[in-house]
């Protein structure tokens, strides 16, 4: 009987064995995402499972498709496209309980998700309707971190969508409600996890902004539908006795470029000052990425200078090598520093500018080499006309230099 009673042990060991390592997997349906921040808030999203391997991640008019996930029992990691954040969960009866992570930065926000289609939860009608252009300060009372924005708004109903533009960039696809009198507006994308909050009137807002869970600070907005921010091409310019700019940095194969190689000479060259961290970046790195492709024969190059928070070398060049690849970017793409996103230590690298303001900055040469245009920041789709204008400018421009 012995050799008997041995298989039945194994057989229940086995079957021990593989229930423990169940693997629980995402299913189908729309999910309400909270990152649980300070002040007791949270930072709702929305994402749909389309399968066990496809999700999408909405922003108002913003999809962005996830297809990096994998299992590993009764957990789940997610990882954003183009960034490195990614969301690691326990999922039980259709929960998600876990952290929001961004390694390089050493981020770690508490995170839950279940099924739901409401981003924010409305209990009364809106009282107000914020659809314009709204003047705005961000810490109105801080000298040292003071600047100013354009809140640009749509509002149906309850509904609120839009973004706020600074002089270096926009704060991305917005989206969220006004219920009674209180704006609340949020936005994630594995870059970056935002939430606007405040008090408004038909004319004033006064609230919050919290980025993560490590920064807050408050806010002030008038609406004023005539509005304007700085130009973004006086912002950035080159210093006294320059004409040009020069560098030579490494590419992913450590071979050292610089705007002296036969690829740009006498070819109108777009340098593109990025990180593959930055959201605003990402916009502007798709929009070349297609330009490139469309117009590099009539004598045009692009590349790029990204300054980098990963820790390592090697390191950066992974994620500069992944965000390659999701763009589809086929001009260089060049690791002017690693380690820290410092725009002193950026400037130092171009000394001829009089300082780097904004991830991303665009410098435009002509055929001889000569510094045409210097463009501060970058205003991405979230900023409707104005991004539509920047894309015929930018290809008038170029073909312009082109011809002469």
């Amino acid at each position: 009987m012995k050799p008997y009673i041995a298989l039945f042990i194994a057989i229940i060991i086995t079957s021990c064995t593989t229930e423990t390592k169940k693997v629980n997997k995402l299913e189908k349906g729309t999910y309400r995402a909270a990152l649980q921040i300070q002040d007791q808030k949270e930072i709702p999203f929305i994402f749909e499972v389309i399968n066990e391997n496809e999700l999408h991640v909405f922003n108002a008019e913003e999809t962005i498709k996830v297809h990096e996930i994998t299992y590993n029992n009764d957990s789940v990691k997610i990882q954003m496209p183009f960034f490195e954040g990614y969301l690691t969960a326990k999922i039980k009866e259709n929960r998600l309980t876990g952290e929001f992570v961004k390694s390089s930065l050493d981020r770690i926000v508490p995170f839950t998700a279940e099924k739901s289609t409401d981003r924010f939860a409305s209990t009364s009608k809106s009282k107000v309707n914020i659809t314009g252009n709204w003047e705005t300060v961000f810490s109105p009372n801080s000298e040292e971190d003071k600047y100013i924005a354009k809140g640009i708004f749509k509002q149906e109903g309850d509904k609120v969508t839009g973004t706020f533009r600074t002089t270096t960039g926009d704060y991305r696809f917005l989206e969220g409600n006004i219920n009674n009198d209180i704006l609340q507006l949020s936005t994630f994308d594995g870059a970056h996890a935002f939430l606007f909050t405040a008090k408004v009137t038909d004319s004033t807002m006064n609230g919050h902004f919290y980025s993560g869970n490590h920064w807050k600070e408050p806010f002030t907005a008038k609406l004023n539908n005539n509005y304007e921010l700085p130009d973004a091409e006086s912002l950035t310019y080159l210093r006294d006795g320059y004409e040009t700019i020069s560098f030579s940095f490494p590419d992913k194969n450590d071979t050292m470029v610089s705007l002296t190689d036969d690829r740009f000479k006498d070819k109108v060259t777009v340098v593109q000052i990025m990180g593959s961290w930055c959201p605003n970046c990402l916009d502007e790195s798709k929009y070349y990425s297609e330009y490139y492709a469309k117009n590099k024969s009539k004598g045009i190059e692009f590349v790029a200078l990204a300054f980098e928070v990963a820790k390592t070398k090697e390191e950066a060049f992974e994620y500069l090598n992944r965000f390659e690849e999701q763009t589809n970017i086929t001009y260089p793409i060049l690791l002017a520093q690693f380690g820290s996103s410092n725009k002193i230590s950026a400037q130092e690298k171009l000394p001829m500018l009089n300082h780097v303001l904004s991830y991303p900055t665009t410098i435009i040469l002509d055929r001889k080499g000569k510094v045409r245009k210097i463009h501060t920041g970058f205003n991405g789709p979230a900023t409707g006309k104005l991004y539509t204008d920047f894309t015929k400018n930018f290809d008038s421009f170029l073909n312009e230099l082109v011809n002469e």
